[in-house]
């Protein structure tokens, strides 16, 4: 394929050689001489995707295969080419008998591996996500594809080829490209999910031949409005799309007289991923964390579910190519994993499992910044594949795609949640009143008899929203917050006897002085997990306290034995007790609701409900106390256990508002006129949907790999690396016009990157900061 006129003229001449050879037309030229090589006899054009960063050299090439290549350049494998005068890696999209390029052509430089990692549903799904995101398909692929480990790679046996990739090659299939996926993507139309499936009997799942399911853990799904029938479309093949709210506890032992340690959506999630490989296909799961993935693997170990991998990011190089591997040569059917495992090459994919789309760990910092849930609900559209999206809370993205009629709701009635939920109670200053003294406390009077009383049961969590010792400190005297005097960001203090240190930088406080009152006295703004765990210690002497915490000795705990103990978590590291815990405190209620973005009430609620799950039920004696003054709204559905309605509520605030997701919003960040430049060529951009320029605050700069932004954008944090203070235009529009507005801002930073334009600059689709 050769470039466009736009850029033929300076790009193509790069491209030619004096050993280059001509095109082959038809049959014609079969074999040329390349130096002393020779052209592949048979579909001697290969059709290559470039790791090519800018814009507008987002597209396919072609280059000659060497006759030394040909049985190795295979769609999906990896090669290195010329591009000008440089080498790229990429990939091998087709092999074809003769190019559409009417220049001459370059051979391909090298066979990196004919392993052939880029899977045609893979190659789709990057191609969707490039395009609704408004990214280049090398940053796409650079997320979609790890990087290769040749040790990995060689010590595995490769299984016998399959049919589908025998006809990639050239002496069989003539012309296969990587992209010729048997039928047409549909339109995104929810799948009806039925009251029954003709020939399946409920409580069976047809097809492949497992272990029995543990005898515990019979009936799961049948608690749920909805949830046989989900179960049953999906063990009969079907693509039913469903967003779940799990009922809060631990799932029964699986031996008799165990302690259950195992969640209960961890279960349920296992029993459908065994419907979805009972009727053959497919599956893939993908969570917040590592601990949630072993919490995943080790019910699909108890339920018999054979060839299940894991695929983690922080596992490392070799561990996380291996479970690719085994994916791709289709060794495994199932593969559990975290955001890393999004794309995973999942062979005949049936069923795409989401866990606590809350998490910030599931929005992909890289660009072009998909984030986990939208991700696989494109692709479960694009492989007729089930979806199921679970978590504690509900955020507002879940209830618009039940609002949109794309999935459906599986819920317990509220009889079935009430007996299985602990009793919540809210700690506000008007519930303290009659307290006295006591109710002015971080830890009021009431909270610490429940804990008193509670630890005679079991183990008490107590979830604080911030690590450390003292996150946030601020002058004693005037209240102003306390700033590293080199770049500004807040200052922290490690220990009681530590000196202040920049929590951006690092750089010691040492001798630090208020600018607004020459103050040089420190108070607390925000309370830690560790001065938790020592307020605690002190406060419970002979009580064991524990923290989990990114920052704790320990790390973040995944498991604690039902003995008496004090546990401080912070949200989203709360190890699961034996047993369950007996009571749950939620301190420092009032700063959970006190951010500025949109979600602050839903992540909220989510973070309290994920402790709660953990929680015995109110018949076995387990209670949560939120304690502070946080927003009514999500306090009181935290204390009715119903995140539906108070999610419900937040999409229809926003629809009236033309906040998102009922707009889809653009946000181009750069040098002030590098983004006037980008937005001038979107004609969606107008008087009335264009906001701002505004001037952006600094955040944290981001360190190491992909630090980068988008289209050569600095690190979005740190201001001073522009040549002037950045700014911000958004650009939104009506949802239905989302896809022209992603295809025209690419179409601008393709203009941009062709142009040299001057300036840093970086464009996001959706940013999370505004959902």
């Amino acid at each position: 394929m050769g470039l466009s006129d736009d850029v033929a003229g300076a790009e193509q001449g790069a491209l030619l050689g004096v050993d280059d050879v001509a095109a082959p037309s038809g049959a014609r030229r079969r074999k040329a001489a390349l130096g002393a090589q020779e052209v592949a006899a048979e579909l001697p054009v290969a059709r290559v995707l470039l790791d090519l960063q800018p814009a507008h050299l987002d597209r396919e090439y072609d280059y000659l295969v060497p006759a030394s290549m040909a049985a190795g350049v295979v769609p999906g494998a990896r090669v290195r080419a010329r591009f000008g005068a440089q080498e790229v890696d990429g990939f091998v999209v087709a092999r074809l008998a003769e190019s559409d390029h009417d220049g001459r052509l370059l051979p391909l430089k090298r066979l990196v591996s004919a392993e052939p990692v880029l899977t045609p549903a893979v190659l789709r799904l990057v191609r969707a996500v490039a395009a609704h995101w408004a990214g280049t398909t090398a940053d796409v692929l650079r997320l979609a594809v790890p990087p290769r480990h040749a040790r990995t790679e060689k010590e595995q046996v490769a299984p016998p080829v399959p049919d589908a990739v025998q006809e990639t090659i050239p002496e069989t299939a003539r012309g296969t490209a990587l992209d010729a996926v048997p039928g047409a993507v549909p339109d995104a139309v929810p799948d009806a999910v039925p009251d029954a499936v003709p020939g399946v009997v409920p409580g069976t799942v047809p097809g492949t031949v497992l272990g029995a399911a543990p005898e515990a853990w019979a009936g799961v799904w049948g608690v749920y409005r909805g949830g046989d029938a989900f179960l049953r479309h999906v063990g009969a093949g079907g693509a039913p799309k469903a967003v779940w709210t799990p009922l809060p506890g631990l799932a029964p032992a699986v031996e008799a007289g165990a302690v259950p340690t195992l969640p209960h959506w961890a279960v349920a999630a296992a029993t459908a991923v065994r419907a979805a490989v009972g009727a053959g296909r497919g599956a893939l799961v993908v969570v917040p964390d590592a601990r949630d993935a072993g919490r995943v693997t080790a019910a699909l170990d108890a339920a018999g579910m054979p060839g299940v991998v894991r695929l983690l990011a922080e596992d490392g190089a070799a561990p996380r190519y291996r479970a690719f591997l085994a994916a791709a040569r289709g060794h495994a059917r199932v593969v559990v994993g975290t955001r890393a495992a999004m794309f995973a090459p999942v062979a005949d994919l049936g069923l795409v499992v989401l866990w606590g789309d809350g998490e910030d760990t599931l929005a992909e910092p890289h660009a072009p910044y998909p984030h986990a849930r939208d991700l696989l609900a494109l692709r479960s559209d694009l492989e007729q594949a089930a979806f199921l999206l679970g978590s504690p809370g509900r955020t507002v993205q879940a209830q618009a795609l039940l609002a949109a009629g794309w999935a459906h709701e599986i819920a317990a009635p509220r009889d079935v949640l009430r007996a299985r939920a602990p009793r919540v109670r809210a700690l506000t200053s008007i519930e303290l009143a009659a307290e006295g003294p006591g109710a002015g406390a971080r830890i009021p009077t009431a909270a610490w008899r429940a804990a008193r009383d509670a630890l005679g049961h079991g183990p008490v969590l107590v979830q604080v929203p911030r690590t450390g010792y003292l996150p946030v400190v601020a002058c004693e005297r005037c209240r102003t917050p306390a700033t590293c005097q080199a770049c500004h960001g807040p200052l922290a203090l490690g220990a009681q006897t530590a000196a202040p240190q920049c929590r951006w930088c690092g750089r010691l406080a040492t001798g630090w002085r208020c600018t607004e009152c020459g103050s040089g006295a420190l108070r607390a703004v925000r309370v830690g997990s560790e001065r938790t765990a020592e307020e605690l210690g002190r406060a419970f002497p002979g009580v064991p306290v524990r923290v989990s915490a990114s920052t704790a000795p320990g790390g973040i705990l995944d498991r604690v034995p039902a003995r008496p103990a004090l546990v401080v978590a912070t949200p989203g590291a709360e190890p699961v007790a034996d047993g369950g815990y007996a009571t749950a405190l939620l301190l420092d209620a009032a700063s959970a609701t006190t951010s500025l973005g949109l979600d602050a009430g839903t992540r909220a609620l989510h973070r309290w409900l994920a402790a709660a799950h953990l929680v015995r039920p109110a018949g076995s004696g387990g209670q949560v106390l939120l304690v502070g003054d946080a927003a009514p709204a999500p306090t009181g559905a935290l204390v009715r256990f119903d995140p539906a309605t108070f999610a419900d509520r937040e999409l229809s605030e926003r629809a009236e508002l033309h906040l998102p997701p009922a707009v889809r919003v653009a946000a181009v960040t750069g040098e002030r006129t590098a983004v006037a430049a980008v937005v001038s060529r979107v004609a969606l951009a107008g008087p009335d949907t264009t906001l701002g320029p505004v001037d952006v605050p600094p955040e944290p700069p981001r360190f190491g790999p992909g630090a980068r932004g988008d289209h050569g954008a600095a690190p979005t944090g740190d201001a001073s690396l522009f040549d002037d203070v950045p700014v911000r235009v958004l650009i939104r529009v009506p949802a239905a016009d989302g896809a022209e507005l992603s295809r025209q801002l690419r179409a601008s930073l393709a203009v941009r990157s062709a142009r040299r334009e001057p300036g840093t600059l970086r464009a996001q689709l959706d940013p999370e900061e505004l959902l």
